[in-house]
Formats: structure tokens, C-alpha cells, sequence
């Protein structure tokens, strides 16, 4: 991804993740609202893509569940899901790549907008996919790891699953990954084999169905997936 160069003109996108309503009306607490300061004419990292909302929702529903986790964004942006999961209670490592440094400060940004400070609240770590160096090896042990959308770039996708198979090796960590299907050609079944990891789809009608919270307002016609992958 190209690092870009951030621009005037910045915006603030809201997005609001409510929870399943009471006979009252009442919301009973479960209401959660994260601002993302975005740069849309510069590069990839400084605006949310399609599938970040997707895996945002997702974590929404699994809330109850997300206080204590330790947690780490890959390839994160504007870090929607990630911060979520440290509004949440997770502890939360954001990381995108070391090579992007303006990235990474617009990271920061995306924390402070939303009442977060990195070294106290939550971490933000330059890394470099496939190579196990001292940073990455330090953010073991990990209970989830998340990603949307790294699988865009067809010869990066061994290098990210080189590094969630080196993170997840021996544990029962899950990586759970939202994306959008943009070639039929496209597939990480040989890669998933070689590097010893079995994933499945989850069933997102299942999941609106039974939190509530309805996700096709989020994706529209997009043709967008949650993968959920561990050690096999």
C-alpha cells in the first residue's frame, strides 16, 4: 500500500454501533460512537475500507466477550475494529506497517479522536509482515488477531498469513479477517495448508439474526466475508 501524503481537508466519519433494544425502547447502556478522522485523497491507510464496518459490527456482537482480550489489529488504517475492541475493554495493539510512517502518526489521530492514548490505553506498533523480529515476537501471547481487508494485494497474502501462523503457533488464538471478494481467482486455500491453518466463514445472517443488529446497511451490495481462521 502506497503511504500517501495527508492532506488538508480532513473529515470525520461517525459511525454508531447501538444494542438490541428492550420492550421500552431502552438501550440498556449499549451504545458506542467512533469517530475516524479520514484523508480521502490521500493513501490507502487514511480512510475506512468497505470491510473494516463489517468486522467493527461483528466484534459489536461479541462485546460481553472482548474485556481482557489481548488483541492485535494488522494492517489496520484508520483502525475502526481496533478501537472498538479497546472501547470495549480489550487490550489492544494497532499496527500497520513499519515502512508507513505517516500511517502510523495518522494512527494517533484516529486514537485521540476517540478518547485513547497510545502507551496508556491501547499500543501502536509499526511491523513488518514475514519477519518474526523482537517486536513481533514481543506481542506474544494474543487471544484474537484482526484484519480487514489485507487480503487486496495478492502477492502480500503469504506474508500475512506467515505472520498470523508464526502469532496463533501453539494457542488458541483466532484471526478473524473481513474482505471483500474482488476475484474468483483469488484464493488462500494452498496458503492456509502450507502454513498449517484451517479457516471458515461464519454465518452473518445467523449472527445479525440473533444480536439485533442488522449488517447488510453496512456492506450495501458489496460482496463483502468474515473468515475465521486458527491453527489446524
Amino acid at each position: 500500500m502506497s503511504d500517501g501524503c495527508p492532506v488538508s481537508g480532513q473529515t470525520k466519519k461517525k459511525f454508531v454501533f447501538r444494542g438490541k433494544s428492550s420492550t421500552n425502547g431502552d438501550l440498556r447502556g449499549d451504545y458506542l460512537e467512533i469517530v475516524i478522522p479520514e484523508l480521502l485523497s490521500a493513501g490507502y491507510s487514511f480512510y475506512t475500507w468497505p470491510s473494516a464496518p463489517l468486522l467493527a459490527w461483528y466484534l459489536w456482537t461479541q462485546r460481553r466477550h472482548l474485556r481482557g482480550l489481548r488483541v492485535l489489529e494488522l494492517g489496520c488504517g484508520t483502525a475502526l475494529p481496533g478501537l472498538l475492541a479497546a472501547r470495549c475493554g480489550a487490550r489492544v495493539t494497532l499496527s500497520d506497517s513499519v515502512a508507513l510512517p505517516r500511517s502510523l502518526r495518522h494512527l494517533h489521530e484516529c486514537c485521540a479522536a476517540n478518547g485513547l492514548t497510545p502507551g496508556r490505553d491501547l499500543q501502536v506498533l509499526g511491523l513488518a509482515w514475514g519477519l518474526y523480529l523482537a517486536d513481533t515476537h514481543s506481542l506474544r501471547p494474543l487471544d484474537l488477531i484482526l484484519a480487514s481487508d489485507c487480503f487486496y494485494e495478492p502477492t502480500q497474502f503469504e506474508e500475512v498469513l506467515s505472520t498470523v501462523a508464526y502469532l496463533i503457533d501453539g494457542t488458541d488464538a483466532r484471526f478473524l479477517c473481513s474482505y471483500q471478494e474482488r476475484s474468483a481467482d483469488w484464493s488462500i486455500e494452498a496458503l492456509l495448508k502450507k502454513w498449517g491453518l484451517k479457516g471458515a466463514l461464519l454465518d452473518l445472517d445467523s449472527l445479525s439474526e440473533s444480536s439485533g443488529v442488522d449488517y447488510r446497511g453496512l456492506i450495501g451490495e458489496r460482496s463483502l466475508h468474515l473468515l475465521e481462521i486458527v491453527s489446524a
